[in-house]
């Protein structure tokens, strides 16, 4: 009853005094900090970084006109189009195969075992670096689009069919077992029961998978896998900066109406 009296002062003073373990963690903090710096090495530039933005920022002012307009090969909007193309088709491409995926790793649909064999699979997926992918496919397919749209596929596959594992897995139980009472099969409860619940949730995490493989689509042109980041590069390095600035000012309004639409998109599957 006694100490239910205290005033707050009273209280914060009988608190443990914490401030040595909270100067240890921070003085172990930085020199962590200060052993990872170590390891870093710079380069004298002379100032061309600063001359370098600079170009960059005057060629967004000032881009290219007839690559914005150009309808060819070598025109900004047929770039982006591939761009936009590799990665719809990687996504659509990694979902097909991420669904049978998914339903094999979840625990509540298929025994353990053979859940922990397809989840083991999809972690191998998963720990590869997109370049790494880019770079083997390069070498199988050949630089292009076909190189830069297996990757996004094999991509899309670790992060979908993990999204996707751990959502099927959250479904009611209750469901599952009226469904096993009734004797359906493991196909039968997927289609009847499982599916028609899990759409909404699908459907907004491949949009979501769409805005990264957008993303990682131009990145990846730099290593030859197609769309526009190797023409971005190229003018790059020399030093064509209004090409630089158109192909990025297209980028950056393809980017906002993709986000646009995908976050309608979205809205309108939460409020269904």
């Amino acid at each position: 009853m006694n100490e239910m009296k205290l005033t707050p002062a009273e209280m914060l003073s009988r608190e443990p005094k914490k401030w040595i373990a909270t100067l240890f963690i921070a003085l172990i903090t930085v020199m962590l900090l200060a052993w990872s710096g170590s390891a870093l090495e710079s380069n004298s530039t002379g100032g061309s970084g600063l001359s370098v933005a600079k170009g960059i920022f005057l060629g967004i002012l000032h881009p290219t006109t007839s690559m914005l307009f150009t309808l060819g090969t070598n025109g900004v909007p047929y770039l982006l189009l591939e761009t936009m193309c590799i990665a719809f088709l990687g996504t659509l491409v990694g979902a097909v195969i991420s669904i049978p995926l998914a339903f094999f790793g979840a625990g509540n649909i298929v025994p353990k075992p053979v859940a922990v064999i397809f989840r083991v699979i999809v972690m191998a997926i998963r720990t590869i670096p997109s370049f790494v992918y880019g770079l083997m496919f390069i070498m199988v397919t050949g630089p292009g689009a076909f190189a830069g749209l297996l990757t996004m596929s094999v991509c899309s596959i670790g992060m979908l069919s993990k999204m996707f594992i751990e959502t099927i897995e959250d479904l009611d139980k209750g469901i599952l077992e009226s469904l096993s009472a009734s004797g359906c099969t493991v196909f039968d409860k997927i289609r009847y029961g499982i599916i028609p619940q899990l759409m909404p949730s699908f459907a907004s995490t491949l949009i979501y998978r769409f805005d990264m493989n957008l993303r990682d689509a131009t990145v990846l042109g730099i290593v030859g896998a197609g769309g526009i980041g190797a023409p971005l590069i190229f003018a790059m390095n020399s030093y064509r900066w209004n090409d630089v600035g158109a192909i990025l000012l297209g980028l950056v309004i393809l980017v906002l109406i993709v986000e646009w639409i995908s976050a309608k998109l979205r809205t309108a599957l939460i409020k269904g």
